[in-house]
């Protein structure tokens, strides 16, 4: 690790330049400024008073609890300022009050002062009035816009039932309590009461009353199917619902009314009913649990290293209100039944805006079991040390040393894109070696950071808030409803952790708690706590949890719900935790941004991408939706009309913590295509952000459009040497391979033409070993990035693998590779070839020889291995030239040996390339390739270097009298195999004479 000590303590922030037009995520609606009333705890800060504001100190850090003149507050309803808790009747839980979740109107009440906004909970839709619950099941999607264009769809809510009291009419419906995905309503007028628990995946409602008979208004008469004594059947609008009163009690219908005294005790629960299959029997399944009361919802999630795995539980807690069942019926969004362990769904399933729900019957809790598969800091550079390319990549970073921050803005989200940019730049250049421009990027990004995160005497920009009444930190300046609405604090934020991150790696002292990591750390709570135990913030503000993403506007003030576009800024936020923690040793940071990421990912690849098309309407049209809407999703973003910026938003910023767009390479290509057409041509902005996407899937054609249009203009957090690097190295990797864990989070695996890589960070200042679970370790020195297994460069500028450019200080080490010195040889000397006239394909001959003519047919045999000899010759055939000179041409390997094993069964024939470049005696690059699987039918078979690397060492250049030697033996199996000679088998040298 590189430590870096040569930073003034309290450095001068750079000026910052006019940042670019606003990009708008939650469209704010009209309201006032909320009041100052004491609704959390003390931050359990030292406070330090000084000048015009009040600041609590945090190591070096600090905040201010005095608000910035002008900046401003969340704002509620009505003509006078308020408070969440205005919302909340006096028996709700204590602490910070959630504030961006699916039900959060209800507590910000902006447009209905009186109940809430649509709070899609799916299957089922709410709406509380001042006279009950409205309920709706919506089958049938709404869709407008075009194919190419934008578009739209929804499943609008539009009430099937409301349910409530004969009589009631409350001034205002409150928040009483609230769970990890439920929330519990409050109605009272004085002399009647009722609470209404619902929540995400819950096909019922739960109804405790006082006052007054339970009251059932439906859209139209009803058609009753069933009505036997405490449970009765109806449809409305085609929808099958069932209403289970106390035992004793009876159901009356009267046109559009259903009610119920329910026999005086006071509790009854309404349930939506799947669609297929029997009903009546559905109800009787239902009803077993209908008296078993949803009161509380918890999640739990463990991340275990070495299985590369995080298992979720979703638990229930439920109180009988007759009987002594506890369990009940639950339905799972696509994200989690495809990742179901342990329970089998019953056949119905639901409608939702996010496709089909699944359903499970008498379930005390359900867990999902999710594959991590690894963040980088940055893609490891593969190339060469004296290639152009290296020059190309050189030549941008050098260009960004003066100003690695690009364009950056004064406010919360435009100044993390600057430091998000200037991440990057630190990330690559310390890789190739580039420490002035490393050194210049970490310079900048410690200089912005500190002085965000520090509030000083009178300052009244560039400083952090902390609001007790609605717990929540938000940085003045602040941008796109940040403060008033508390929109995108994981977008801006996590661009401030994951530029920490990076400057931890090299100024560890900088992010300790004394000086700076404890402002980082309350960054990271107020947006998405980790911490159940912290009532200063809610706990995972910004994170529905059972939904499985974020959401960018959490107060709702829309009829369609909470929206949001960026998926990709909520994942930058996550691989920031990951990375913070990994850097700083806190596991449970770590922990929650594995978590965070592992969840959402997938959930991104259902919702926002619909990757098995099975989610969207088919009448949609689109392959890809900007953003994800409460009820639905559009073709679209709040700030343009353009298909790159309405694709490339769910994309942006490419980051190591990215590689998650590539999990479905075919999908990669569709939606690039899909681009192309709408647009009717190819990229013409955000090219850069839309080529290193479709690298993801297919980075030889990304790198030829990179290289025949590089004049582009950058996006505003992007630079020609990220983009560069990014998608040259992509083109050598190939795509990730999501069937490969690591017991380490900053490890990833690359695969092309079936021959993998893998990669590992170490960011630490101890050397550490990586165990993959292919079985392949990797070896990764203090602060650095290593490679192992096979890459091949593509157009030029090439390497077999092994090594990477070297400079002060390198980052990639090479592989462990098995030693270069071989057993005797079992054949005769070989013939040198004449100085000069080498000639690249050689030919195998039966006397040991490597010639560069062919000679007579014929064959050997190899030796059966009678063991495992994988990667290790054991009793090989080895061939052999001398003498040869020659240019190296920047290409690979190749060979074709003519291999026949007859019908023996499980024999595996395996080859090894060594180049001697001077002839010294010392073997420089040396290439082991996966052993070729033999058939048990008689006749030759092909082993061809398609069959890839199993490792490589050292660097290839050019021959002055170099040597090359073939090793050819048996890896497993029991017989030998006949190989042929002679003019029957090829091995083809990336030279030229």
């Amino acid at each position: 690790m590189t430590l870096l000590r040569d930073f003034s303590p309290d450095p001068v922030p750079p000026a910052a330049p006019v940042p670019s037009p606003a990009r708008r995520r939650g469209l704010r609606a009209t309201a006032l400024v909320a009041a100052s009333v004491l609704a959390a705890g003390l931050l359990g800060v030292v406070v330090a008073g000084g000048g015009t504001a009040t600041a609590g100190a945090v190591g070096a850090g600090s905040f201010t609890e005095t608000r910035p003149a002008g900046a401003l507050l969340p704002k509620g309803c009505g003509a006078i300022s308020t408070n969440p808790r205005t919302f909340t009747t006096a028996d709700a839980p204590a602490g910070a009050i959630p504030t961006n979740d699916w039900w959060s109107s209800l507590i910000w009440k902006r447009n209905n002062c009186t109940g809430s906004e649509v709070l899609h909970a799916h299957p089922l839709a709410f709406k509380a009035e001042n006279n009950g619950l409205g309920l709706s099941y919506t089958t049938t999607p709404a869709i407008s816009g075009t194919a190419t264009g934008v578009g739209e769809f929804h499943y609008p809510y539009t009430e099937d039932v409301r349910v409530g009291l004969a009589g009631l009419t409350a001034p205002v419906v409150k928040a009483a309590g609230w769970t990890d995905w439920t929330v519990t309503a409050d109605w009272s007028d004085g002399s009647r009461t009722m609470r209404a628990t619902i929540g995400h995946g819950l096909p019922f409602s739960y109804y405790t009353v006082n006052g007054g008979t339970a009251q059932l208004t439906t859209a139209g008469t009803p058609a009753v199917w069933r009505n036997s004594g405490a449970t009765i059947g109806f449809t409305v609008r085609g929808h099958d619902y069932v209403a289970y009163a106390p035992s004793g009690a009876t159901w009356t219908v009267n046109g559009t009314g259903i009610s119920s005294t329910l026999a005086g005790k006071g509790y009854f629960s309404v349930a939506v009913l799947p669609g297929g299959g029997d009903r009546g029997a559905l109800a009787d399944t239902y009803g077993r649990y209908a008296h078993a009361h949803v009161t509380g919802t918890r999640m739990s999630y463990t991340y275990s290293p070495s299985a590369g795995t995080v298992r979720t539980t979703y638990a229930f807690t439920t109180t009988p209100r007759e009987g002594s069942e506890t369990k009940t019926v639950v339905a799972l969004y696509p994200h989690q039944w495809r990742s179901l362990t342990g329970a089998t769904p019953i056949g119905q399933t639901y409608v939702s805006a996010r496709g089909a729900m699944r359903v499970l019957t008498g379930v005390p809790s359900f867990t999902t079991s999710m594959r991590f598969t690894g963040v980088l800091p940055e893609v490891p550079a593969v190339g060469d040390s004296t290639g152009a390319d290296l020059a190309t990549v050189t030549g941008y970073l050098n260009a960004e040393q003066g100003n690695p921050e690009g364009v950056s803005g004064t406010d919360t989200y435009w100044a993390g894109k600057g430091l998000g940019r200037a991440a990057r730049i630190a990330e690559i250049a310390d890789q190739l070696g580039q420490t002035s421009v490393r050194d210049a990027a970490l310079t900048a990004m410690r200089n912005r950071l500190t002085n965000w995160l520090t509030a000083g005497s009178g300052e009244t920009g560039q400083l952090f808030y902390y609001d007790r009444n609605w717990g929540t930190l938000i940085g003045y300046p602040a941008s796109y409803g940040s403060d008033e609405d508390l929109n995108d604090h994981h977008f801006h934020y996590g661009y401030f952790i994951a530029a920490a991150a990076t400057l931890a790696k090299f100024d560890p002292g900088w992010a300790d708690d004394s000086r700076y990591g404890g402002m980082v750390d309350l960054l990271i709570r107020d947006a998405n706590n980790y911490d159940r135990a912290d009532s200063r913030f809610p706990y995972l503000r910004d994170f529905d949890i059972y939904a499985g993403h974020d959401w960018a506007s959490g107060l709702a003030p829309f009829f369609a719900g909470n929206n949001q576009e960026s998926s990709s800024e909520g994942m930058n936020f996550a691989n920031a935790l990951i990375q913070w923690g990994q850097a700083t040793g806190d596991t449970a940071v770590r922990d929650a941004g594995v978590y965070l990421w592992t969840t959402q990912s997938a959930a991104i690849s259902e919702y926002w991408f619909d990757v098995y098309d099975q989610n969207f309407p088919a009448a949609f049209g689109h392959k890809t939706v900007g953003m994800v809407w409460g009820d639905g999703g559009s073709y679209s973003t709040w700030f343009s009309a353009a298909p790159e910026m309405i694709q490339g938003i769910n994309m942006l910023p490419i980051t190591g913590g990215h590689l998650y767009l590539g999990d479905f390479p075919e999908y990669v290509k569709a939606n690039y295509a899909e681009l192309v057409t709408n647009k009717g041509g190819p990229p013409t902005v955000w090219q850069d952000i839309i080529w290193e996407f479709l690298a993801l899937g297919d980075g030889e054609q990304a790198l030829r459009n990179f290289r025949a249009n590089s004049g582009f203009t950058s996006e505003e957090g992007e630079s020609k040497a990220h983009t560069f690097h990014w998608i040259r190295n992509l083109a050598a990797l190939g795509t990730v391979d999501t069937t490969v864990t690591a017991n380490h989070p900053l490890a990833k695996v690359f695969v092309k033409n079936g021959v993998r890589t893998y990669v590992a960070s170490n960011i630490t200042a101890r050397p550490l070993t990586v165990t993959f679970s292919t079985g392949v370790t990797l070896a990764v020195p203090a602060g650095k990035t290593a490679t192992s297994g096979a890459y091949t460069w593509s157009g030029g500028n090439a390497t077999g693998g092994g090594t990477v450019p070297t400079g002060p200080p390198p980052t990639t080490t090479p592989s462990p590779t098995p030693t270069s010195a071989s057993p005797t040889p079992t054949s005769a000397s070989p013939s040198p070839s004449a100085p000069g006239s080498l000639k690249p394909v050689r030919y195998l001959r039966s006397g040991g020889g490597l010639d560069g003519t062919a000679g007579t047919a014929g064959t050997v045999n190899v030796a059966a291995a009678n063991g495992n000899s994988d990667g290790t010759p054991t009793n090989p055939r080895v061939f052999t030239a001398t003498g040869l000179t020659g240019t190296y041409t920047g290409g690979a390997t190749a060979f074709d040996l003519a291999v026949d094993a007859g019908t023996a069964v499980g024999n595996g024939v395996q080859i090894r390339v060594s180049y001697d470049l001077t002839g010294n005696g010392g073997f420089e690059r040396v290439e082991t390739y996966r052993y070729f699987a033999t058939d048990p039918v008689p006749g030759a078979e092909h082993y061809r270097q398609t069959q890839g690397l199993l490792s490589a060492t050292g660097t290839l250049g050019n021959l002055a009298g170099g040597t090359v030697r073939v090793e050819v033996w048996n890896a497993i199996g029991g017989a030998p195999t006949i190989l042929g000679v002679g003019n029957g088998s090829t091995v083809t040298l990336p030279y030229g004479s």
